[in-house]
C-alpha cells in the first residue's frame, strides 16, 4: 500500500519535486513519476529518474510503453496519486473529467485516492473558477493541500505557494497512515504579530513583526490536532479559516483578549512582538508640527506573558525572545524571571528574524537547549510544535504522577 504516483504539472514549483521524491522515499514510499508536457520545461526526466529509481513517463504516445498499455499499468500500480505542484489548468482538467494527456488519463483510470498541492499566483488562486474547481474536487473525495503564503515567482506576496516538500509528506502521512495527533483536543492560545500604540489619530509606536512565525505555529498546532485560538496584532497575512481568530491593535487589547480566553487553555505561546511601552496620553487631534522638539511620555504596557505564567494554574507557557546581543544570557534571564516552561530565542537584525520567510532559533528550558538551523518558518513551526508537544506531555505526566503520590500519602 506504499506505492505513490507523483504527477508533476507545469509550475515553477516543480523545481522542488526532486526533494519531494527523496523525502517520500525516505518515508518508505515507492515512487513513480509522471510529467506533463509543460512540467518538462521546469524539471528533467533524468533528474527524477535518478532520485526515484524508477523510469519517468511524460508521453501518452510512447509507443514502447503503450504497447503494453502502460497508462493502465501505472493506474493499477498506484495506491495513491499525488499531484504536486498542481496548476490551475490541471485542477480544471481534473474537475471536469478531461483525459487529453498521460497524467489526466491515469487519474481517470485509477481508483487510487488522489491528493493535490496547488501552486499558482495568489490572484489566480482566489479566482472564483479555481475555487469552484477546488470545491468540486473535494466533493469527489480528493484531498487538497492548501497552498502556503509567501513570496511568489512573479514578485508578489500572497497565498499560492506549494507547501514545502517536508510538509507535503507530513500531510500525506497523516492522510494515508492516520498519524496520531499528539495534541488532539488540547486547547492552544497563540499571540502573533505586533501591537500598535497610538500617539494621535495618525501616528503610533510599534515593533517590527510580520506575524509569520506565530501564524505558522498556529497552523502547525492545528495540524497536530489542537483546538487553536490565534490572537493577532495588525499584519498583512490572511486570516486563517480553520481556527478561532481574534484581531487586536494595542497591547492592552491583546492583554484583555488573552485573559478573557486563558481559562482551561493547555498551552499558551506568546509569539507576538508586544510593545513594551505605550504613550501615557493619546491626543484626540493630530499633533501639529509647531515646536522644534516633541516629548512624549511613555509608560510600561502590561506584561502579557508574565501575567499568564503567574496565574494560580497556568497553562504550559512558551515565550519568545528576539535579541540583538547576548542571546543566551537574555533568553535564560527571561525564562527564569517570568517562570516560563520554554523560551524560543532568535537573533534579530539586518536580514535576520523580522519580515523574513526563514528563521533560526534556539529553544531553552530548565538546564537544556536545542538549536534549530535556518529553515522556512512554515517548516520550523512543525519542528517547534513537535518539541513543545513532547515537553508538554512530559510535564503533564509529571504533574499527574505528583498528584497520584500526594493522594496515596493522604
Amino acid at each position: 500500500m506504499n506505492n505513490i504516483l507523483l504527477g508533476i504539472t507545469g509550475s515553477i514549483a516543480a523545481y522542488k519535486t526532486p526533494e519531494l521524491v527523496r523525502q517520500l522515499r525516505a518515508s518508505g514510499f515507492s515512487v513513480k513519476v509522471v510529467l506533463t508536457e509543460n512540467a518538462n520545461e521546469f524539471v528533467t526526466e533524468t533528474t527524477l529518474q535518478a532520485v526515484s529509481a524508477n523510469p519517468v513517463r511524460s508521453n501518452l504516445w510512447d509507443k514502447d510503453a503503450e504497447a503494453v498499455m502502460s497508462h493502465i499499468e501505472l493506474a493499477r500500480w498506484a495506491n495513491h496519486i499525488l499531484i504536486a505542484p498542481s496548476t490551475a489548468n490541471f485542477m480544471a482538467k481534473l474537475a471536469h473529467g478531461s483525459a487529453d494527456d498521460l497524467l489526466t488519463t491515469i487519474c481517470l483510470a485509477s481508483d487510487a485516492r488522489k491528493y493535490i498541492a496547488p501552486a499558482m499566483n495568489h490572484i489566480m488562486w482566489k479566482n472564483k473558477a479555481v475555487q469552484e474547481n477546488k470545491k468540486i474536487l473535494i466533493e469527489r473525495g480528493l484531498c487538497v493541500f492548501e497552498p502556503s503564503v509567501g513570496d511568489q515567482a512573479c514578485g508578489e506576496t500572497g497565498i499560492g505557494r506549494m507547501p514545502e516538500p517536508e510538509l507535503i509528506v507530513k500531510k500525506l502521512e497523516k492522510e494515508i497512515r492516520g498519524t496520531t495527533q499528539p495534541l488532539f483536543g488540547k486547547k492552544v492560545l497563540i499571540t502573533a504579530g505586533p501591537t500598535c500604540e497610538p500617539i494621535d489619530p495618525v501616528r503610533y509606536i510599534t515593533n517590527r513583526s510580520s506575524g509569520k512565525m506565530g501564524y505558522a505555529l498556529a497552523d502547525a498546532f492545528n495540524y497536530a490536532g489542537a483546538i487553536v485560538h490565534l490572537v493577532s496584532g495588525p499584519t498583512t497575512l490572511l486570516k486563517p479559516k480553520s481556527m478561532r481568530y481574534s484581531s487586536v491593535e494595542t497591547a492592552q487589547e491583546m492583554y484583555d483578549v488573552v485573559h478573557k480566553n486563558i481559562q482551561n487553555v493547555d498551552i499558551f505561546v506568546a509569539a507576538a512582538a508586544v510593545s513594551d511601552y505605550c504613550p501615557e496620553d493619546f491626543s484626540v487631534n493630530k499633533i501639529k508640527k509647531e515646536n522644534e522638539n516633541l516629548s512624549i511620555k511613555l509608560i510600561r504596557s502590561k506584561d502579557i506573558l508574565a501575567s499568564v505564567s503567574k496565574l494560580k494554574q497556568p497553562p504550559f507557557t512558551v515565550g519568545f525572545a528576539a535579541e540583538t546581543q547576548k542571546l543566551e544570557q537574555y533568553a535564560l534571564q527571561k525564562l527564569k524571571e517570568k517562570s516560563l516552561d520554554m523560551i524560543i530565542a532568535n537573533q534579530v537584525g539586518p536580514d535576520q528574524g523580522f519580515d523574513q520567510d526563514d528563521n533560526c532559533v534556539t529553544v531553552f528550558w530548565k538546564s537544556k537547549n536545542i538549536k534549530f538551523t535556518k529553515a522556512p518558518k512554515t517548516k520550523l513551526a512543525y519542528e517547534l510544535v513537535s518539541l513543545i508537544s513532547e515537553r508538554y506531555i512530559q510535564n503533564y505526566e509529571k504533574i499527574n504522577s505528583d498528584m497520584t503520590n500526594i493522594s496515596s500519602i493522604r
